[in-house]
């Protein structure tokens, strides 16, 4: 078994509702939350699972209040571990939301992996996800708009010791990506785990999570919770400040 690392990296802030992370909890109290990715070290190809966040001007006008500090976008935040765009291999991303997928074109000889339940949405949303995916009627053009894609439908082993699974709910075709290292599994679950606060549960009401407070299909969602929960391992949720304080995985 190849000696498997997972570095998390904060691309950016967004300034949500607390209730988005977290269905009933917190409305209208407005926070602050981590835009992460996680780079996957020591096996046999340089992976990424995803590219993170946009820069402040447009993160603003996604969720106001959001911004990118200097040094956090995605080659930056690479730059400073001395890895170029171009050492990646390979980019899996966990679904195509704005904050996940920004400047994934600089990544010029890397393999692109995406659900094709998420391209086919991405590609075409339904009116309530035109920003989440910044359709051309916003004015924007996506990131992954005429790029080239690798699209799978279920599991799949990128390298020896990295496995996609699909884990749908939080978006049509996401996906979560599982990691073989010496010290147990390590889940980097995108956003079908938002928060750490989704696993905590609410033993009072019978549930076993606080359900995430922004997907498309509840049932999906909640299934894709139970079936990491059940995997094992460290989950790292894909917007929780607590993902940098776990030293193995800075």
């Amino acid at each position: 078994m190849p000696d498997l690392s997972v570095r998390v990296l904060n691309t950016g802030t967004i300034r949500l509702d607390h209730s988005h992370v977290a269905l009933g909890k917190g409305l209208g109290k407005k926070e602050d939350f981590p835009s992460t990715a996680w780079l996957i070290e020591g096996g046999s190809k340089l992976v990424l699972v995803d590219t993170g966040m946009c820069e402040t001007p447009k993160a603003d006008w996604h969720h106001h209040g959001s911004h990118q500090q200097p040094g956090q976008s995605i080659c930056e935040a690479l730059g400073a571990l001395g890895i170029k765009p171009e050492d990646i291999e390979v980019v899996v991303f966990t679904h195509l939301h704005w904050d996940h997928c920004a400047n994934m074109k600089r990544f010029t000889k890397a393999q692109y992996i995406v659900h094709e339940a998420e391209l086919e949405f991405a590609r075409n949303p339904i009116p309530p996800y035109y920003r989440s995916y910044e359709a051309p009627i916003t004015g924007y053009e996506a990131p992954f708009r005429g790029a080239s894609f690798k699209t799978i439908s279920n599991e799949y082993e990128v390298i020896p010791g990295v496995a996609v699974i699909p884990t749908p709910g939080h978006s049509p075709g996401h996906q979560s990506v599982v990691v073989e290292t010496k010290s147990g599994k390590v889940i980097a679950a995108g956003d079908a785990v938002m928060s750490g606060e989704n696993l905590i549960g609410d033993a009072a009401n019978h549930l076993r999570f606080n359900m995430l407070g922004r997907y498309v299909n509840m049932k999906d969602a909640w299934n894709s919770l139970e079936k990491l929960a059940n995997i094992g391992g460290i989950i790292l949720p894909g917007h929780d400040c607590g993902v940098f304080n776990h030293p193995l995985y800075r």
